[in-house]
């Protein structure tokens, strides 16, 4: 199984990708790990989702987690987010699973021992969370 993390953050995305199992997984493509769009054109959309379909063809991603956002209250998602969300879920030529974080809390109070080749930047430690729970 290979599974992509999206974390969907201000205007960006940071991406980890892991292969395997829960048990035994490593990462791929550590060099491809953000995408931005930032005031987008239709330009900047089109080139921000063939970055993306490119990405899972290459690496043969068979489902992409994205972060469940806020849609009320003080910490809910802004605009970016939401429309990165929306093109993602128009355009993706994989499955998608929405992790709420509240899923990923429970992972690592029950599986923090296999969770070894966690990022240590933060940003990328959670899309890694996103990932794992896609395996």
């Amino acid at each position: 199984m290979v599974a992509s993390g999206l974390l969907l953050k201000g205007s960006g995305i940071r991406i980890v990708t892991v292969t395997g199992t829960k048990e035994n997984h490593h990462l791929v493509a550590e060099r491809f790990h953000k995408l931005e769009m930032q005031n987008p054109t239709k330009e900047d959309v089109e080139i921000f989702v063939h970055a993306l379909k490119a990405h899972c063809s290459d690496n043969g991603v068979d489902i992409i987690c994205l972060n469940k956002r806020n849609e009320k209250g003080d910490r809910s998602g802004g605009a970016a987010t939401f429309r990165m969300e929306g093109v993602i879920l128009a355009t993706s030529p994989v499955p998608i699973k929405m992790v709420h974080p509240g899923t990923i809390a429970a992972t690592d109070r029950r599986e923090a021992a296999n969770k070894s080749k966690r990022p240590a930047t933060i940003d990328l430690g959670k899309a890694y969370d996103l990932a794992y729970e896609g395996l």
